[in-house]
Protein backbone atom coordinates (compact mmCIF):
# COMPACT_ATOMS: atom_id res chain seq x y z
CA UNK A 1 0.00 0.00 0.00
CA UNK A 2 2.56 2.49 -1.10
CA UNK A 3 1.21 4.05 -4.30
CA UNK A 4 -0.23 7.58 -4.37
CA UNK A 5 -2.48 8.39 -7.32
CA UNK A 6 -1.42 10.98 -9.85
CA UNK A 7 -4.89 11.67 -11.21
CA UNK A 8 -5.78 14.69 -9.09
CA UNK A 9 -6.95 16.60 -12.15
CA UNK A 10 -9.13 13.65 -13.11
CA UNK A 11 -10.85 13.84 -9.75
CA UNK A 12 -11.36 17.56 -10.20
CA UNK A 13 -12.94 16.87 -13.56
CA UNK A 14 -15.15 14.27 -11.90
CA UNK A 15 -16.52 16.98 -9.63
CA UNK A 16 -17.53 19.07 -12.64
CA UNK A 17 -19.14 16.15 -14.41
CA UNK A 18 -21.08 15.09 -11.33
CA UNK A 19 -22.31 18.62 -10.75
CA UNK A 20 -23.29 19.05 -14.38
CA UNK A 21 -25.23 15.80 -14.50
CA UNK A 22 -26.99 16.68 -11.25
CA UNK A 23 -28.12 19.97 -12.77
CA UNK A 24 -29.55 18.01 -15.67
CA UNK A 25 -31.88 16.16 -13.31
CA UNK A 26 -30.73 12.70 -14.40
CA UNK A 27 -30.82 10.36 -11.40
CA UNK A 28 -29.01 7.61 -13.23
CA UNK A 29 -25.50 7.28 -14.61
CA UNK A 30 -23.34 4.87 -16.58
CA UNK A 31 -22.07 2.36 -13.98
CA UNK A 32 -24.08 -0.85 -14.43
CA UNK A 33 -26.51 -1.46 -17.22
CA UNK A 34 -29.97 -2.92 -17.79
CA UNK A 35 -30.39 -5.79 -20.18
CA UNK A 36 -33.55 -7.05 -21.84
CA UNK A 37 -35.99 -8.87 -19.62
CA UNK A 38 -35.22 -6.89 -16.49
CA UNK A 39 -31.71 -8.26 -16.10
CA UNK A 40 -29.11 -6.02 -14.43
CA UNK A 41 -25.35 -5.84 -14.91
CA UNK A 42 -23.22 -4.43 -12.09
CA UNK A 43 -19.55 -3.51 -12.30
CA UNK A 44 -17.48 -4.32 -9.21
CA UNK A 45 -13.89 -3.17 -8.78
CA UNK A 46 -11.23 -4.14 -6.25
CA UNK A 47 -7.48 -4.33 -5.81
CA UNK A 48 -5.54 -7.26 -4.39
CA UNK A 49 -3.64 -10.47 -4.92
CA UNK A 50 -4.56 -13.42 -7.14
CA UNK A 51 -5.84 -15.18 -4.02
CA UNK A 52 -8.23 -12.32 -3.25
CA UNK A 53 -9.44 -12.26 -6.83
CA UNK A 54 -10.15 -16.01 -6.89
CA UNK A 55 -12.05 -15.88 -3.58
CA UNK A 56 -14.00 -12.79 -4.65
CA UNK A 57 -14.96 -14.46 -7.92
CA UNK A 58 -16.26 -17.46 -5.98
CA UNK A 59 -18.53 -15.11 -4.03
CA UNK A 60 -19.67 -13.43 -7.24
CA UNK A 61 -20.47 -16.80 -8.82
CA UNK A 62 -22.50 -17.87 -5.77
CA UNK A 63 -24.41 -14.58 -5.74
CA UNK A 64 -25.24 -14.78 -9.44
CA UNK A 65 -26.49 -18.35 -8.99
CA UNK A 66 -28.94 -17.14 -6.34
CA UNK A 67 -29.79 -13.96 -8.27
CA UNK A 68 -30.12 -15.01 -11.95
CA UNK A 69 -31.29 -11.54 -12.95
CA UNK A 70 -27.96 -10.00 -11.86
CA UNK A 71 -24.64 -10.22 -13.69
CA UNK A 72 -21.57 -8.90 -11.90
CA UNK A 73 -18.51 -7.96 -13.93
CA UNK A 74 -15.32 -7.93 -11.88
CA UNK A 75 -12.68 -5.27 -12.58
CA UNK A 76 -9.56 -5.86 -10.54
CA UNK A 77 -5.89 -5.01 -10.47
CA UNK A 78 -2.85 -4.23 -8.37
CA UNK A 79 -2.80 -1.36 -5.87
CA UNK A 80 -0.18 0.44 -7.98
CA UNK A 81 -2.58 1.27 -10.79
CA UNK A 82 -5.94 1.00 -9.08
CA UNK A 83 -6.40 4.62 -7.99
CA UNK A 84 -5.38 6.17 -11.30
CA UNK A 85 -7.88 3.94 -13.09
CA UNK A 86 -10.65 4.71 -10.60
CA UNK A 87 -10.02 8.45 -10.83
CA UNK A 88 -10.20 8.25 -14.61
CA UNK A 89 -13.48 6.34 -14.66
CA UNK A 90 -15.06 8.69 -12.11
CA UNK A 91 -13.92 11.68 -14.17
CA UNK A 92 -15.49 10.16 -17.25
CA UNK A 93 -18.76 9.61 -15.34
CA UNK A 94 -18.25 5.89 -15.83
CA UNK A 95 -17.52 4.68 -12.29
CA UNK A 96 -18.11 1.05 -11.31
CA UNK A 97 -21.25 0.43 -9.27
CA UNK A 98 -19.48 -1.23 -6.32
CA UNK A 99 -16.04 0.01 -5.33
CA UNK A 100 -13.48 -1.39 -2.93
CA UNK A 101 -12.35 1.81 -1.20
CA UNK A 102 -9.45 2.73 1.08
CA UNK A 103 -9.59 5.08 4.06
CA UNK A 104 -6.97 7.33 2.46
CA UNK A 105 -9.34 8.35 -0.32
CA UNK A 106 -12.77 7.75 1.16
CA UNK A 107 -13.43 11.38 2.09
CA UNK A 108 -11.85 12.59 -1.15
CA UNK A 109 -14.37 10.71 -3.29
CA UNK A 110 -17.26 11.34 -0.91
CA UNK A 111 -16.64 15.08 -0.78
CA UNK A 112 -16.69 15.20 -4.56
CA UNK A 113 -20.13 13.61 -4.61
CA UNK A 114 -18.92 10.37 -6.15
CA UNK A 115 -20.13 8.01 -3.39
CA UNK A 116 -23.60 7.09 -2.18
CA UNK A 117 -24.49 7.72 1.46
CA UNK A 118 -25.01 4.12 2.55
CA UNK A 119 -27.40 5.21 5.29
CA UNK A 120 -29.81 5.79 2.41
CA UNK A 121 -29.01 2.51 0.65
CA UNK A 122 -32.04 0.29 0.10
CA UNK A 123 -31.33 -3.30 1.06
CA UNK A 124 -28.22 -2.79 3.22
CA UNK A 125 -28.36 -3.99 6.84
CA UNK A 126 -25.71 -2.78 9.30
CA UNK A 127 -27.41 -4.08 12.44
CA UNK A 128 -24.70 -6.68 13.18
CA UNK A 129 -21.85 -4.15 13.00
CA UNK A 130 -20.41 -2.77 16.23
CA UNK A 131 -20.64 1.06 16.32
CA UNK A 132 -16.86 1.47 16.45
CA UNK A 133 -16.42 -0.61 13.29
CA UNK A 134 -19.31 1.03 11.46
CA UNK A 135 -18.04 4.48 12.38
CA UNK A 136 -14.78 3.94 10.49
CA UNK A 137 -16.53 4.86 7.23
CA UNK A 138 -18.78 7.56 8.65
CA UNK A 139 -18.29 11.34 8.55
CA UNK A 140 -20.25 14.53 7.91
CA UNK A 141 -23.41 12.71 8.94
CA UNK A 142 -23.17 10.08 6.19
CA UNK A 143 -21.82 6.55 5.79
CA UNK A 144 -19.72 6.43 2.63
CA UNK A 145 -17.82 3.21 3.18
CA UNK A 146 -18.95 -0.01 4.84
CA UNK A 147 -16.08 -1.63 6.70
CA UNK A 148 -15.05 -4.79 4.84
CA UNK A 149 -12.58 -5.95 7.50
CA UNK A 150 -11.25 -4.81 10.87
CA UNK A 151 -7.64 -4.17 11.71
CA UNK A 152 -5.63 -2.15 14.19
CA UNK A 153 -2.11 -0.76 14.27
CA UNK A 154 0.17 -3.10 16.21
CA UNK A 155 3.71 -4.15 17.02
CA UNK A 156 4.60 -7.45 15.40
CA UNK A 157 7.36 -9.53 16.99
CA UNK A 158 9.35 -12.54 15.87
CA UNK A 159 9.54 -14.68 19.04
CA UNK A 160 12.33 -16.81 17.59
CA UNK A 161 14.61 -13.78 17.33
CA UNK A 162 13.74 -12.69 20.86
CA UNK A 163 14.65 -16.16 22.09
CA UNK A 164 17.94 -16.30 20.21
CA UNK A 165 18.91 -12.91 21.65
CA UNK A 166 17.92 -13.99 25.16
CA UNK A 167 15.38 -11.16 25.53
CA UNK A 168 11.93 -11.65 27.03
CA UNK A 169 8.88 -10.39 25.16
CA UNK A 170 7.48 -7.52 27.26
CA UNK A 171 3.99 -7.29 28.73
CA UNK A 172 2.14 -5.28 26.10
CA UNK A 173 -0.58 -4.29 28.55
CA UNK A 174 1.85 -2.22 30.60
CA UNK A 175 4.80 -1.26 28.41
CA UNK A 176 5.76 2.34 27.72
CA UNK A 177 7.68 3.91 24.87
CA UNK A 178 10.76 3.86 27.11
CA UNK A 179 10.26 0.11 27.63
CA UNK A 180 9.91 -0.34 23.89
CA UNK A 181 13.16 1.51 23.18
CA UNK A 182 15.00 -0.40 25.91
CA UNK A 183 13.80 -3.77 24.61
CA UNK A 184 14.73 -2.95 21.01
CA UNK A 185 18.19 -1.71 21.99
CA UNK A 186 18.76 -4.81 24.12
CA UNK A 187 18.03 -7.09 21.17
CA UNK A 188 20.51 -5.21 18.97
CA UNK A 189 23.20 -5.46 21.66
CA UNK A 190 22.66 -9.09 22.68
CA UNK A 191 22.49 -10.30 19.08
CA UNK A 192 25.81 -8.62 18.36
CA UNK A 193 24.14 -6.41 15.78
CA UNK A 194 23.04 -9.37 13.65
CA UNK A 195 19.45 -8.45 14.41
CA UNK A 196 18.19 -4.93 15.06
CA UNK A 197 15.47 -4.44 17.65
CA UNK A 198 12.81 -2.72 15.60
CA UNK A 199 11.91 -0.69 12.58
CA UNK A 200 11.23 3.03 13.11
CA UNK A 201 7.83 4.44 13.92
CA UNK A 202 7.78 7.09 11.20
CA UNK A 203 7.47 5.11 7.97
CA UNK A 204 3.73 5.72 7.76
CA UNK A 205 1.27 8.19 9.20
CA UNK A 206 -0.31 5.69 11.60
CA UNK A 207 2.59 5.98 14.04
CA UNK A 208 2.25 9.75 14.28
CA UNK A 209 -1.52 9.46 14.59
CA UNK A 210 -1.27 7.04 17.53
CA UNK A 211 1.39 9.28 19.11
CA UNK A 212 -0.96 12.26 18.74
CA UNK A 213 -3.96 10.36 20.09
CA UNK A 214 -1.98 9.37 23.17
CA UNK A 215 -1.37 13.04 23.80
CA UNK A 216 -4.91 14.33 23.41
CA UNK A 217 -4.61 15.21 19.72
CA UNK A 218 -5.23 13.44 16.41
CA UNK A 219 -3.65 13.52 12.98
CA UNK A 220 -6.99 14.59 11.49
CA UNK A 221 -9.98 16.31 13.01
CA UNK A 222 -13.60 15.35 12.41
CA UNK A 223 -14.12 18.45 10.28
CA UNK A 224 -11.29 17.46 7.94
CA UNK A 225 -8.38 19.51 9.24
CA UNK A 226 -4.87 18.72 10.47
CA UNK A 227 -5.13 18.08 14.20
CA UNK A 228 -1.60 17.38 15.43
CA UNK A 229 0.47 20.23 16.89
CA UNK A 230 4.06 21.23 16.06
CA UNK A 231 5.04 20.40 19.65
CA UNK A 232 3.81 16.80 19.55
CA UNK A 233 5.20 16.29 16.06
CA UNK A 234 8.57 17.54 17.29
CA UNK A 235 8.42 15.10 20.21
CA UNK A 236 7.64 12.32 17.75
CA UNK A 237 10.75 13.06 15.69
CA UNK A 238 12.83 13.37 18.88
CA UNK A 239 11.76 9.87 19.83
CA UNK A 240 12.95 8.59 16.45
CA UNK A 241 16.37 10.08 17.20
CA UNK A 242 16.34 8.38 20.60
CA UNK A 243 15.75 5.04 18.89
CA UNK A 244 18.53 5.78 16.41
CA UNK A 245 21.05 6.84 19.05
CA UNK A 246 20.35 3.74 21.16
CA UNK A 247 20.82 1.57 18.04
CA UNK A 248 17.30 0.30 18.56
CA UNK A 249 16.56 0.85 14.84
CA UNK A 250 18.68 0.32 11.71
CA UNK A 251 20.87 2.99 10.19
CA UNK A 252 19.31 5.84 8.26
CA UNK A 253 20.54 4.26 5.02
CA UNK A 254 18.90 0.93 5.87
CA UNK A 255 15.64 2.62 6.88
CA UNK A 256 15.58 4.56 3.63
CA UNK A 257 16.07 1.38 1.59
CA UNK A 258 13.49 -0.56 3.59
CA UNK A 259 10.77 2.04 2.97
CA UNK A 260 10.80 1.13 -0.72
CA UNK A 261 11.26 -2.63 -0.29
CA UNK A 262 8.50 -5.10 -1.10
CA UNK A 263 6.95 -6.92 1.85
CA UNK A 264 8.83 -10.12 1.08
CA UNK A 265 12.15 -8.25 0.92
CA UNK A 266 11.55 -5.99 3.93
CA UNK A 267 13.94 -6.05 6.86
CA UNK A 268 11.39 -7.70 9.14
CA UNK A 269 10.40 -10.35 6.59
CA UNK A 270 14.05 -11.28 6.00
CA UNK A 271 14.85 -11.68 9.70
CA UNK A 272 16.86 -8.50 10.18
CA UNK A 273 14.39 -7.00 12.67
CA UNK A 274 12.88 -8.56 15.78
CA UNK A 275 9.96 -6.10 15.86
CA UNK A 276 8.13 -3.83 13.48
CA UNK A 277 4.93 -1.80 13.18
CA UNK A 278 2.17 -3.20 10.96
CA UNK A 279 -1.57 -3.23 10.52
CA UNK A 280 -2.91 -6.40 12.12
CA UNK A 281 -4.35 -7.77 8.88
CA UNK A 282 -0.79 -7.94 7.49
CA UNK A 283 0.13 -10.70 9.95
CA UNK A 284 -0.72 -13.46 7.47
CA UNK A 285 1.53 -12.04 4.75
CA UNK A 286 4.44 -11.45 7.14
CA UNK A 287 4.03 -14.91 8.69
CA UNK A 288 4.26 -16.45 5.25
CA UNK A 289 7.27 -14.32 4.31
CA UNK A 290 9.23 -15.09 7.49
CA UNK A 291 8.18 -18.69 7.82
CA UNK A 292 7.78 -18.02 11.55
CA UNK A 293 4.92 -17.98 14.01
CA UNK A 294 4.69 -14.26 14.75
CA UNK A 295 2.93 -12.44 17.56
CA UNK A 296 0.98 -9.18 17.65
CA UNK A 297 1.45 -6.81 20.58
CA UNK A 298 -0.42 -3.68 21.61
CA UNK A 299 1.14 -0.31 20.81
CA UNK A 300 3.15 1.09 23.76
CA UNK A 301 1.78 4.09 25.66
CA UNK A 302 3.25 7.07 27.46
CA UNK A 303 1.94 5.97 30.87
CA UNK A 304 1.99 2.16 30.67
CA UNK A 305 -1.78 1.87 30.39
CA UNK A 306 -2.99 0.06 27.28
CA UNK A 307 -6.29 1.93 27.44
CA UNK A 308 -4.32 5.14 26.81
CA UNK A 309 -2.36 3.99 23.76
CA UNK A 310 -4.69 5.65 21.24
CA UNK A 311 -5.60 2.49 19.34
CA UNK A 312 -8.87 2.07 17.44
CA UNK A 313 -10.55 -0.24 14.97
CA UNK A 314 -9.62 0.78 11.44
CA UNK A 315 -11.31 -0.45 8.32
CA UNK A 316 -8.75 -2.48 6.38
CA UNK A 317 -10.81 -1.47 3.34
CA UNK A 318 -14.39 -0.48 2.59
CA UNK A 319 -17.30 -1.25 0.31
CA UNK A 320 -18.62 1.88 -1.41
CA UNK A 321 -21.32 2.42 -4.02
CA UNK A 322 -21.15 4.95 -6.82
CA UNK A 323 -23.59 7.81 -6.42
CA UNK A 324 -24.07 7.62 -10.20
CA UNK A 325 -24.98 3.93 -10.36
CA UNK A 326 -28.17 3.21 -12.31
CA UNK A 327 -28.82 0.27 -10.01
CA UNK A 328 -28.20 1.46 -6.49
CA UNK A 329 -30.70 -0.99 -4.98
CA UNK A 330 -29.09 -4.00 -6.66
CA UNK A 331 -25.62 -2.69 -5.75
CA UNK A 332 -26.73 -2.26 -2.13
CA UNK A 333 -28.11 -5.80 -2.06
CA UNK A 334 -24.80 -7.17 -3.35
CA UNK A 335 -22.81 -5.20 -0.75
CA UNK A 336 -25.22 -6.54 1.85
CA UNK A 337 -24.38 -10.06 0.65
CA UNK A 338 -20.63 -9.38 0.89
CA UNK A 339 -20.98 -8.05 4.42
CA UNK A 340 -23.71 -10.17 5.96
CA UNK A 341 -24.04 -13.47 4.12
CA UNK A 342 -22.71 -16.58 5.92
CA UNK A 343 -22.02 -18.06 2.47
CA UNK A 344 -19.77 -15.13 1.53
CA UNK A 345 -18.15 -15.23 4.97
CA UNK A 346 -17.27 -18.92 4.54
CA UNK A 347 -15.41 -18.11 1.32
CA UNK A 348 -13.73 -14.82 2.19
CA UNK A 349 -12.96 -15.71 5.85
CA UNK A 350 -10.48 -13.03 7.00
CA UNK A 351 -8.86 -12.33 3.62
CA UNK A 352 -9.84 -8.65 3.79
CA UNK A 353 -9.43 -8.47 7.58
CA UNK A 354 -11.42 -9.77 10.54
CA UNK A 355 -15.13 -9.64 9.59
CA UNK A 356 -16.85 -6.64 11.21
CA UNK A 357 -20.23 -8.41 11.26
CA UNK A 358 -20.13 -10.01 14.72
CA UNK A 359 -22.15 -13.09 13.73
CA UNK A 360 -20.00 -13.75 10.66
CA UNK A 361 -16.85 -13.24 12.76
CA UNK A 362 -18.00 -15.82 15.31
CA UNK A 363 -18.91 -18.30 12.57
CA UNK A 364 -15.65 -18.10 10.60
CA UNK A 365 -13.14 -17.81 13.46
CA UNK A 366 -12.90 -21.62 14.04
CA UNK A 367 -12.18 -22.06 10.32
CA UNK A 368 -9.26 -19.62 10.15
CA UNK A 369 -5.65 -20.54 9.50
CA UNK A 370 -3.29 -19.95 12.49
CA UNK A 371 -2.14 -16.44 11.51
CA UNK A 372 -5.68 -15.30 10.72
CA UNK A 373 -6.91 -16.83 13.98
CA UNK A 374 -4.17 -15.00 15.89
CA UNK A 375 -5.24 -11.74 14.26
CA UNK A 376 -8.89 -12.35 15.15
CA UNK A 377 -7.94 -13.07 18.76
CA UNK A 378 -5.82 -9.90 18.95
CA UNK A 379 -8.68 -7.83 17.55
CA UNK A 380 -11.03 -9.27 20.15
CA UNK A 381 -8.55 -8.93 23.04
CA UNK A 382 -7.86 -5.22 22.50
CA UNK A 383 -11.52 -4.22 22.22
CA UNK A 384 -11.92 -2.99 25.85
CA UNK A 385 -9.02 -0.55 25.43
CA UNK A 386 -9.99 1.08 22.13
CA UNK A 387 -10.98 4.67 21.49
CA UNK A 388 -13.25 6.15 18.84
CA UNK A 389 -12.31 5.57 15.20
CA UNK A 390 -9.81 8.04 13.79
CA UNK A 391 -11.38 10.54 11.37
CA UNK A 392 -10.87 9.79 7.69
CA UNK A 393 -8.23 11.92 5.96
CA UNK A 394 -9.50 15.10 4.30
CA UNK A 395 -9.21 15.70 0.58
CA UNK A 396 -5.49 15.72 -0.17
CA UNK A 397 -4.66 13.87 3.03
CA UNK A 398 -3.93 10.61 1.25
CA UNK A 399 -0.47 11.94 0.38
CA UNK A 400 0.74 12.14 4.00
CA UNK A 401 2.41 8.71 4.11
CA UNK A 402 4.98 9.62 1.48
CA UNK A 403 5.50 13.01 3.08
CA UNK A 404 6.24 11.67 6.56
CA UNK A 405 8.60 9.07 5.11
CA UNK A 406 10.73 11.86 3.65
CA UNK A 407 10.90 13.81 6.89
CA UNK A 408 11.61 10.67 8.91
CA UNK A 409 14.64 9.91 6.76
CA UNK A 410 15.73 13.56 6.86
CA UNK A 411 15.69 13.47 10.66
CA UNK A 412 17.50 10.13 10.85
CA UNK A 413 20.17 11.31 8.40
CA UNK A 414 20.59 14.51 10.43
CA UNK A 415 19.55 16.72 7.54
CA UNK A 416 16.86 18.40 9.66
CA UNK A 417 16.35 18.87 13.38
CA UNK A 418 13.13 17.48 14.89
CA UNK A 419 11.59 20.94 15.33
CA UNK A 420 12.50 22.06 11.80
CA UNK A 421 11.21 18.79 10.35
CA UNK A 422 7.97 19.07 12.33
CA UNK A 423 7.28 22.58 11.04
CA UNK A 424 8.15 21.72 7.44
CA UNK A 425 6.13 18.50 7.55
CA UNK A 426 3.00 20.18 8.89
CA UNK A 427 3.33 23.08 6.44
CA UNK A 428 3.63 20.69 3.50
CA UNK A 429 0.66 18.57 4.63
CA UNK A 430 -1.50 21.67 5.16
CA UNK A 431 -0.51 22.96 1.76
CA UNK A 432 -1.74 19.78 0.11
CA UNK A 433 -5.18 19.78 1.71
CA UNK A 434 -8.08 20.83 -0.48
Amino acid sequence: MRHIPRAVTALALATTLLAASACGGDSGGPGGSSDAGGKVTLRFTWWGSDTRTKLTQQVIDAYQKDHPNVTIKGEFGEWSGYWDKLATTVAANDAPDVIQMDEKYLREYADRGALLDLKKADGLDTGKFEPETLGAGEFDGGLYGLNAGINSFAVVVNPALFKSAGVAIPDDKTWTWDDFAKTAAEITTKSGGKVTGTGPLGTNEAGLNLWARQNGESLWTKDGKLGVSPEKTTDFFKYLLKLRDQKAIPSAEAVSQDINASLDQSAFATGKLAMSFIWSNQLVAFSKATGQQLKLLRIPSTDGKSADNGSYYKGSMFWSISSRSKHQKEASEFVNYLANSPAAGDVLLAERGVPPNTEIRTAVTPKLQPADAATAKFIQDIKPDLGDPSPAPPVGGGQVEKIIQRYTTDVLFGRQTPDAAAKAFLDEVKGGLK
